[in-house]
């Protein structure tokens, strides 16, 4: 697939008029200090087959510091996961064990209990 027809974030997947092209976004969105972070940190089941995860959400930053974060969570809980759409997601439920890993490293975690 050439670039040209590559979606991009805003859902764009094709157009008709020959000179289109994607803008390229621009701004380079710089990651905030931890203490600034106001993480939410949830527990879902939707569309997962039942199966529960622990999604932590609202990360203000560039993607490669939100992968490292991800991979620093899932090492410390022990379990699989993924980065996905700006969201964190953690095999099982963690929420205990990631509230508690934020608040050591410095970020303002809330869990949504439920």
């Amino acid at each position: 697939m050439s670039k040209k027809n590559k979606p991009d974030r805003r859902g764009f997947v094709y157009s008709t008029d020959p000179s289109f092209q994607f803008e390229e976004d621009q701004s380079s969105e710089e990651t905030l200090l931890p203490g600034q972070q106001k993480l939410r940190i949830n527990l879902d089941t939707k569309h997962r087959a039942g199966k529960a995860v622990t999604l932590i959400q609202s990360f203000i930053g560039t993607n490669d510091d939100l992968e490292t974060l991800g991979k620093q969570l899932k090492t410390y809980c022990g379990t699989g996961g993924s980065v996905k759409d700006g969201d964190i997601i953690i095999q099982g439920d963690q929420r205990e064990k990631v509230l508690q890993w934020l608040l050591k490293n410095g970020y303002k975690g809330s869990k949504k209990s439920g």
